[in-house]
Protein backbone atom coordinates (compact mmCIF):
# COMPACT_ATOMS: atom_id res chain seq x y z
CA UNK A 1 0.00 0.00 0.00
CA UNK A 2 0.98 3.53 -0.78
CA UNK A 3 1.82 5.54 1.82
CA UNK A 4 0.45 8.53 0.14
CA UNK A 5 -3.48 6.88 0.22
CA UNK A 6 -5.64 7.10 2.89
CA UNK A 7 -6.30 4.28 5.04
CA UNK A 8 -10.16 3.54 6.00
CA UNK A 9 -10.89 3.74 9.85
CA UNK A 10 -12.94 0.84 8.80
CA UNK A 11 -10.33 -1.45 7.97
CA UNK A 12 -9.01 -1.53 11.66
CA UNK A 13 -11.30 -3.15 14.74
CA UNK A 14 -10.42 -0.42 16.83
CA UNK A 15 -10.59 3.14 16.84
CA UNK A 16 -10.06 6.37 18.20
CA UNK A 17 -8.21 6.49 21.28
CA UNK A 18 -7.77 2.79 21.23
CA UNK A 19 -6.48 2.55 17.35
CA UNK A 20 -3.67 5.04 18.70
CA UNK A 21 -2.38 3.23 21.89
CA UNK A 22 -2.70 0.09 19.36
CA UNK A 23 -0.24 1.67 17.08
CA UNK A 24 2.14 3.00 19.53
CA UNK A 25 2.81 -0.11 21.01
CA UNK A 26 2.81 -1.80 17.35
CA UNK A 27 5.47 0.80 16.74
CA UNK A 28 7.78 0.09 19.90
CA UNK A 29 7.42 -3.46 18.66
CA UNK A 30 8.75 -2.65 15.44
CA UNK A 31 12.30 -0.52 17.14
CA UNK A 32 12.40 -3.41 19.48
CA UNK A 33 12.57 -5.47 16.21
CA UNK A 34 14.67 -4.03 14.28
CA UNK A 35 17.03 -2.04 16.88
CA UNK A 36 16.42 1.23 14.59
CA UNK A 37 13.34 2.25 11.81
CA UNK A 38 12.77 5.41 9.91
CA UNK A 39 9.04 7.13 9.46
CA UNK A 40 8.48 5.47 6.16
CA UNK A 41 9.45 1.57 7.38
CA UNK A 42 7.08 2.30 10.26
CA UNK A 43 4.63 3.68 7.98
CA UNK A 44 4.52 0.96 5.95
CA UNK A 45 4.33 -1.62 8.55
CA UNK A 46 1.15 0.17 10.38
CA UNK A 47 -0.14 0.26 7.09
CA UNK A 48 -0.67 4.15 7.34
CA UNK A 49 0.32 7.79 6.38
CA UNK A 50 3.45 9.19 7.08
CA UNK A 51 2.22 12.00 8.46
CA UNK A 52 0.32 9.32 11.10
CA UNK A 53 3.44 7.57 11.99
CA UNK A 54 4.81 11.08 12.45
CA UNK A 55 1.95 12.01 14.80
CA UNK A 56 2.70 8.91 16.96
CA UNK A 57 6.32 8.54 17.10
CA UNK A 58 6.58 12.43 18.10
CA UNK A 59 3.84 11.29 21.55
CA UNK A 60 6.24 8.69 21.93
CA UNK A 61 9.81 11.08 21.79
CA UNK A 62 8.44 13.35 24.20
CA UNK A 63 7.77 10.63 26.84
CA UNK A 64 10.98 9.34 26.36
CA UNK A 65 10.01 6.11 24.83
CA UNK A 66 12.14 6.16 21.41
CA UNK A 67 14.72 9.05 20.59
CA UNK A 68 15.85 9.80 17.12
CA UNK A 69 19.17 8.83 15.93
CA UNK A 70 20.40 12.57 14.52
CA UNK A 71 23.28 11.23 12.13
CA UNK A 72 20.68 8.23 10.25
CA UNK A 73 17.44 9.94 11.13
CA UNK A 74 15.70 6.83 12.12
CA UNK A 75 14.22 5.84 15.80
CA UNK A 76 15.36 3.73 18.60
CA UNK A 77 14.03 2.75 21.72
CA UNK A 78 14.44 5.77 24.05
CA UNK A 79 15.83 5.76 28.32
CA UNK A 80 12.09 5.86 29.41
CA UNK A 81 11.75 1.76 28.40
CA UNK A 82 14.46 1.31 30.35
CA UNK A 83 13.20 2.60 33.47
CA UNK A 84 9.63 0.92 33.03
CA UNK A 85 11.70 -2.42 32.33
CA UNK A 86 13.75 -1.86 35.02
CA UNK A 87 10.34 -1.53 37.65
CA UNK A 88 9.16 -4.95 36.47
CA UNK A 89 12.82 -6.22 36.50
CA UNK A 90 12.71 -5.20 40.03
CA UNK A 91 9.13 -6.91 41.01
CA UNK A 92 10.79 -10.06 39.47
CA UNK A 93 13.90 -10.09 41.47
CA UNK A 94 11.33 -9.72 44.54
CA UNK A 95 9.44 -12.87 43.09
CA UNK A 96 12.41 -14.80 42.46
CA UNK A 97 14.72 -14.32 45.69
CA UNK A 98 11.48 -14.85 47.89
CA UNK A 99 9.91 -17.65 46.50
CA UNK A 100 11.87 -20.62 48.12
CA UNK A 101 12.03 -18.85 51.18
CA UNK A 102 8.05 -18.52 51.24
CA UNK A 103 7.79 -22.13 50.57
CA UNK A 104 9.55 -22.98 53.79
CA UNK A 105 8.29 -20.35 55.62
CA UNK A 106 4.88 -22.48 54.27
CA UNK A 107 5.93 -25.59 55.56
CA UNK A 108 7.40 -24.05 58.88
CA UNK A 109 4.23 -21.92 59.39
CA UNK A 110 1.48 -24.31 58.39
CA UNK A 111 0.06 -20.88 56.77
CA UNK A 112 0.02 -19.39 53.70
CA UNK A 113 2.83 -16.97 52.73
CA UNK A 114 2.37 -13.88 50.71
CA UNK A 115 4.43 -11.03 49.29
CA UNK A 116 3.32 -7.92 48.32
CA UNK A 117 4.75 -4.54 47.17
CA UNK A 118 3.19 -1.21 46.93
CA UNK A 119 1.14 0.10 43.85
CA UNK A 120 -1.50 2.85 43.02
CA UNK A 121 -2.45 3.15 46.63
CA UNK A 122 -2.97 -0.56 47.46
CA UNK A 123 -1.05 -3.64 48.64
CA UNK A 124 -0.48 -5.67 44.84
CA UNK A 125 0.20 -9.16 45.75
CA UNK A 126 2.70 -10.78 43.91
CA UNK A 127 3.48 -14.05 44.86
CA UNK A 128 1.70 -17.18 47.17
CA UNK A 129 3.00 -20.08 48.61
CA UNK A 130 0.17 -22.75 49.83
CA UNK A 131 -0.17 -24.38 52.91
CA UNK A 132 -0.42 -27.55 53.32
CA UNK A 133 -3.00 -26.76 56.01
CA UNK A 134 -6.52 -28.11 54.92
CA UNK A 135 -7.92 -24.70 55.08
CA UNK A 136 -6.22 -22.60 53.34
CA UNK A 137 -6.30 -18.63 53.01
CA UNK A 138 -7.57 -16.90 49.53
CA UNK A 139 -5.65 -16.50 46.73
CA UNK A 140 -4.49 -13.09 46.26
CA UNK A 141 -1.90 -13.01 43.67
CA UNK A 142 -2.57 -10.38 41.53
CA UNK A 143 -5.18 -8.55 43.68
CA UNK A 144 -4.68 -4.88 44.98
CA UNK A 145 -5.47 -4.89 48.61
CA UNK A 146 -6.14 -1.94 50.95
CA UNK A 147 -3.39 -1.06 52.80
CA UNK A 148 -4.98 0.50 56.23
CA UNK A 149 -6.74 -3.51 56.81
CA UNK A 150 -3.78 -5.37 56.02
CA UNK A 151 -0.49 -6.80 57.63
CA UNK A 152 1.13 -6.03 54.74
CA UNK A 153 -0.53 -2.71 53.93
CA UNK A 154 0.78 -1.34 57.29
CA UNK A 155 4.58 -2.75 56.18
CA UNK A 156 4.54 -1.09 53.17
CA UNK A 157 3.10 2.30 54.58
CA UNK A 158 5.93 2.29 57.23
CA UNK A 159 8.47 2.53 54.46
CA UNK A 160 6.45 6.09 53.87
CA UNK A 161 7.10 9.42 55.16
CA UNK A 162 3.91 10.67 57.21
CA UNK A 163 3.09 13.26 53.96
CA UNK A 164 3.49 10.62 51.48
CA UNK A 165 0.89 7.87 53.54
CA UNK A 166 -1.67 10.81 53.66
CA UNK A 167 -1.06 11.56 49.88
CA UNK A 168 -1.63 7.61 49.11
CA UNK A 169 -4.34 6.85 51.63
CA UNK A 170 -7.80 7.78 50.84
CA UNK A 171 -9.66 10.58 52.66
CA UNK A 172 -11.74 8.77 53.98
CA UNK A 173 -10.48 4.51 55.23
CA UNK A 174 -12.97 1.86 54.84
CA UNK A 175 -14.56 -0.39 57.07
CA UNK A 176 -14.69 -4.00 56.13
CA UNK A 177 -15.05 -5.35 59.60
CA UNK A 178 -15.64 -3.65 63.44
CA UNK A 179 -12.15 -4.26 63.83
CA UNK A 180 -11.00 -2.02 60.57
CA UNK A 181 -8.97 1.06 61.83
CA UNK A 182 -10.56 3.56 59.58
CA UNK A 183 -8.60 6.78 60.98
CA UNK A 184 -5.74 8.24 59.83
CA UNK A 185 -3.98 9.66 63.05
CA UNK A 186 -4.45 5.99 64.66
CA UNK A 187 -3.52 4.50 61.70
CA UNK A 188 -0.40 6.42 61.82
CA UNK A 189 0.25 5.97 65.13
CA UNK A 190 0.32 1.77 63.84
CA UNK A 191 2.76 2.17 61.47
CA UNK A 192 5.08 3.82 63.67
CA UNK A 193 5.04 1.05 65.59
CA UNK A 194 5.36 -0.88 62.42
CA UNK A 195 9.00 1.19 61.73
CA UNK A 196 10.21 0.45 65.04
CA UNK A 197 9.25 -3.11 65.62
CA UNK A 198 10.14 -4.47 62.15
CA UNK A 199 6.92 -6.42 61.85
CA UNK A 200 2.67 -6.28 61.72
CA UNK A 201 -0.05 -8.07 63.50
CA UNK A 202 -3.18 -8.05 62.29
CA UNK A 203 -6.68 -9.37 63.45
CA UNK A 204 -10.13 -9.46 61.80
CA UNK A 205 -9.58 -6.38 59.95
CA UNK A 206 -10.25 -6.96 56.35
CA UNK A 207 -12.48 -10.33 56.81
CA UNK A 208 -13.53 -11.41 60.34
CA UNK A 209 -11.53 -14.91 61.23
CA UNK A 210 -8.65 -13.69 59.05
CA UNK A 211 -5.35 -13.43 60.66
CA UNK A 212 -1.76 -11.99 59.19
CA UNK A 213 1.63 -11.14 60.39
CA UNK A 214 4.08 -8.93 58.15
CA UNK A 215 7.22 -8.25 58.02
CA UNK A 216 9.65 -5.38 55.59
CA UNK A 217 11.70 -6.53 52.62
CA UNK A 218 14.30 -3.82 52.08
CA UNK A 219 16.57 -2.91 48.66
CA UNK A 220 20.28 -2.30 49.19
CA UNK A 221 19.35 1.09 49.72
CA UNK A 222 17.52 -0.18 52.99
CA UNK A 223 14.37 0.94 51.46
CA UNK A 224 11.25 -1.06 51.83
CA UNK A 225 9.79 -2.22 48.63
CA UNK A 226 7.92 -5.02 49.50
CA UNK A 227 6.15 -6.92 51.92
CA UNK A 228 6.39 -10.94 53.62
CA UNK A 229 3.25 -12.20 55.54
CA UNK A 230 1.88 -15.28 56.69
CA UNK A 231 -1.98 -15.56 57.28
CA UNK A 232 -4.67 -17.79 57.67
CA UNK A 233 -7.98 -18.46 59.54
CA UNK A 234 -7.64 -17.33 62.99
CA UNK A 235 -9.59 -20.45 64.83
CA UNK A 236 -6.16 -22.09 63.41
CA UNK A 237 -3.33 -19.09 63.50
CA UNK A 238 -4.25 -17.78 66.71
CA UNK A 239 -2.50 -14.44 67.69
CA UNK A 240 -0.47 -17.22 70.14
CA UNK A 241 0.93 -18.69 66.68
CA UNK A 242 0.87 -15.65 64.95
CA UNK A 243 2.88 -13.71 67.57
CA UNK A 244 5.35 -17.07 67.61
CA UNK A 245 5.38 -17.04 63.29
CA UNK A 246 6.51 -13.29 63.63
CA UNK A 247 10.20 -13.74 64.08
CA UNK A 248 10.41 -16.60 61.58
CA UNK A 249 8.96 -14.11 59.24
CA UNK A 250 11.51 -11.22 60.24
CA UNK A 251 14.61 -13.39 59.98
CA UNK A 252 12.96 -14.30 56.25
CA UNK A 253 12.51 -10.92 55.44
CA UNK A 254 16.11 -10.05 56.44
CA UNK A 255 17.40 -13.07 54.26
CA UNK A 256 15.19 -12.15 51.61
CA UNK A 257 16.60 -8.32 52.01
CA UNK A 258 20.27 -9.60 52.34
CA UNK A 259 19.97 -11.83 48.60
CA UNK A 260 18.62 -8.10 47.34
CA UNK A 261 21.74 -6.20 48.52
CA UNK A 262 20.47 -5.05 51.92
CA UNK A 263 23.35 -5.07 54.27
CA UNK A 264 21.87 -3.97 58.46
CA UNK A 265 24.77 -2.15 59.81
Amino acid sequence: MSNSEPVSEAAHPASGAVQSVDRAVTILEIIARTGQAGITEIAGELEVHKSTASRIISTLEARGLVEQDQHRGKYRLGLSILRLAGATTARLDIVQEARPIAKMLAEETGETINVAVLSDGAALYLDQAASTASVQSHNWVGQRIPLHATSNGKVLLSGLSEDSIRSTLAAKLPRFTPHTVTSIPQLLTQVAEVAATGSSLVIDELEVGLTAVSAPVRNAHGDVIASISASGPSFRFTEVKARSARDLLMSAAADISARLGWREH
